[in-house]
């Protein structure tokens, strides 16, 4: 038996008819201590997304996700639990991995066109446990403040989700 928690994610951002939606691969610490996605200031998710959707990355939680919503964008991860100590998704433990049902989640939001990985190991690990279920996918540098790009650079690759 593990010593790492298992953790819960977050249930989805979504709403009105998405064309898009944005997969993590599970919570950080501090997103899930405050039930919010992309909850470390560090982390450039709210600064891409309100540079790219024309809302303030300061604006409240909720705001936010509202702007994102309006904007045909939504938000989930691939792990809907997992063991992990810390934040980093080479802390998860391969085999504590579940995902979301995306079968269900695609099958309730078919406006969905696109599906955009947060970093390689959202897309990993949903290949490896979802399969091909869903519409295009597309891989984007992550943008947490482990992987280190230049925020230019990480904002030019995310401008495709637009």
């Amino acid at each position: 038996m593990s010593d790492s928690p298992m953790l819960t994610g977050l249930p989805p951002i979504v709403g009105g008819s998405p064309a898009v939606v944005i997969l993590g691969n599970m919570p950080s610490v501090l997103s899930l201590a405050g039930q919010q996605y992309y909850g470390n200031p560090r982390n450039a998710f709210w600064r891409i997304t309100g540079e790219l959707f024309s809302f303030s990355p300061d604006a409240a939680y909720a705001d936010r996700c509202a702007a994102l919503v309006r904007s045909g964008i939504a938000v989930w991860d691939v792990l809907a639990s997992c063991r992990r100590i810390g934040s980093l998704d080479s802390a998860v433990e391969r085999d504590s991995m579940v995902a979301n049902d995306f079968g269900s989640f695609f099958a309730a939001w078919p406006s969905i066109e696109r599906v955009y990985f947060n970093g390689a190991a959202a897309e990993a690990n949903y290949r490896r446990l979802a399969g091909e279920v869903g519409p295009l996918m597309y891989r984007l540098p992550s943008t947490s403040p482990a992987h280190t790009m230049a925020f230019a650079a990480k904002l030019a690759a995310w401008r495709v989700v637009t």
